[in-house]
């Protein structure tokens, strides 16, 4: 029989008498939502906009409508002392809480999240999720340079962080005030010493000092500044509204703002919170978050920005436990 002919059987064989293995999702997904009918309820602690928390409960209540599903928006630190007096009084209300690293570190160590190992949570690579179980990462805020296309020229523009310490950029520079974080995450990867020589060096340039990313970028892009520190999905926006503003894909590294989820100790709906950690960390989740303007945490959903090979550093909620060295340290530095 001729090879051809041989192995055109072999696929016949295989196809008949085999099917693929389920994946680790499809297999426990059943039970994953009959339990989760059982509780059918669900309340959402989170950081991101109230505009998020309501598209993503639109798609999650259209695909699992049995769930009842609420959500309670504030900032990290408000979270956390919420959370905190919750557990004190022993009325845990809510199921999941996403927080940023510092009051992530601090409800881990405190006890307050069970872990779950997400079949979904394969995907993600190392840094993006907890090694122990306590919280993955569903969606990021890439810390770039950004510039003015009007009054910088591409090809004049900064390549590297260094490049920020060139003479021409002195009064040009624009930085949030509170970026502690990216002050951190700088420190774990270059080391103190460097870190504080070139934030010395920096702060030599006459940085001016605002409060908020979107701000910044708007200044930016009205010209106030040439170039500032910024997040790389709102430039991805602005540019598509047509404002005059890039950013540099260049840098090393690229710092990684996290944005955790997981699950309360005490959860009242614990399998609801389950189908929902499965859900968000999905190709259909993150193609969701993608959907509405935000940088997916698992790799292979946007593409567009994976194509720009960026030198990724995720900022490890491990280094809340130094943030207030980073914050008087950085105050110090910049004058504030």
């Amino acid at each position: 029989m001729p090879r051809a002919s041989i192995l055109l059987l072999l696929l016949n064989i295989f196809h008949l008498g085999f099917s693929f293995p389920s994946t680790a999702q499809d297999s426990r997904a059943p039970k994953v939502i009959e339990a989760a009918k059982k509780n059918n309820a669900l309340v959402w602690y989170l950081t991101a906009s109230i505009e998020d928390a309501r598209a993503i409960f639109l798609a999650f209540n259209k695909k699992y409508p049995f769930i009842k599903t609420e959500y309670f928006r504030a900032g990290s630190a408000r979270l956390f002392n919420r959370i905190v007096n919750e557990a004190r009084t022993g009325k845990v209300l809510f199921d999941l809480v996403a927080v940023r690293g510092l009051e992530r570190q601090q409800l881990v160590k405190a006890g307050l999240l069970q872990q779950y190992a997400s079949p979904e949570s394969a995907a993600y690579p190392a840094g993006f999720k907890d090694a122990r179980g306590y919280w993955v990462d569903y969606f990021d805020a890439y810390n770039v340079i950004g510039y003015n296309t009007q009054l910088v020229p591409r090809d004049q523009a900064p390549k590297s962080w260094e490049d920020l310490l060139d003479p021409r950029w002195k009064n040009q520079i624009a930085l949030d005030e509170e970026n502690y974080s990216w002050y951190g995450a700088l420190t774990q990867k270059w080391g103190n010493e460097k870190t504080q020589r070139y934030m010395r060096a920096l702060a030599r340039q006459n940085v001016h000092l605002r409060s908020g990313q979107t701000l910044i970028a708007q200044l930016m892009a009205a010209g106030k500044f040439s170039v500032a520190m910024v997040l790389a999905h709102r430039i991805e926006k602005m540019k598509e509204q047509g404002a005059p503003v890039e950013w540099v894909t260049t840098l090393d590294p690229v710092t990684a703002s996290l944005h955790p989820i997981g699950i309360a100790a005490k959860a009242p709906h614990p399998n609801a919170a389950k189908l929902f950690i499965d859900f968000i960390l999905s190709v259909e989740g993150q193609r969701l978050l993608l959907s509405i303007d935000r940088t997916p945490a698992r790799p292979g959903i946007d593409t567009r920005m994976e194509a720009k090979k960026l030198k990724l550093f995720p900022i490890a909620p491990e280094l809340g436990e130094r943030y207030g060295e980073f914050q008087k340290e950085f105050r110090e530095i910049f004058g504030r």
